[in-house]
C-alpha cells in the first residue's frame, strides 16, 4: 500500500529541540528508506519532509512514524493520504 505522509510542526517545535534530535532522525529516515519503508521523500521549508511510504497499512505507516524521533518527542505530527492508482485511466482504453 502507498501512503503519503505530510509533516507538520507542532507547537512543541523550537529550533534548540529540532537541533537536539535531528543527529537521531536523518539516520532513522535513512534506514527506513533502506527497509523499504519510506519510498521517496522530499521537504518543505520550514514545514518539514513529505514521504512517500510503502507499508501494509495506515496503522503499519502510523507506526513506523512514531518511532521517528521528531514524532516521538512530539515536535512533528503527520497528515496519512491512501494511495491508489488513477481507475478512470482505464475507462480511456477500453473502447479502442
Amino acid at each position: 500500500m502507498k501512503v503519503m505522509a505530510i509533516a507538520t510542526k507542532t507547537t512543541a517545535w523550537t529550533p534548540e529541540k529540532f537541533e537536539k534530535l535531528i543527529p537521531h532522525e536523518a539516520p532513522h529516515t535513512l534506514q527506513l528508506y533502506l527497509d523499504g519503508k519510506i519510498e521517496q521523500f522530499w521537504f518543505r521549508e520550514n514545514v518539514g519532509p513529505i514521504f512517500l511510504m510503502n507499508v501494509e497499512s495506515l496503522d503499519d505507516a502510523r507506526a513506523t512514524l512514531n518511532t521517528l524521533p521528531l514524532v516521538s518527542e512530539g515536535l512533528h505530527t503527520y497528515e496519512l493520504m491512501p494511495l491508489a492508482t488513477l481507475a478512470p485511466l482505464g475507462r480511456l482504453i477500453k473502447g479502442k
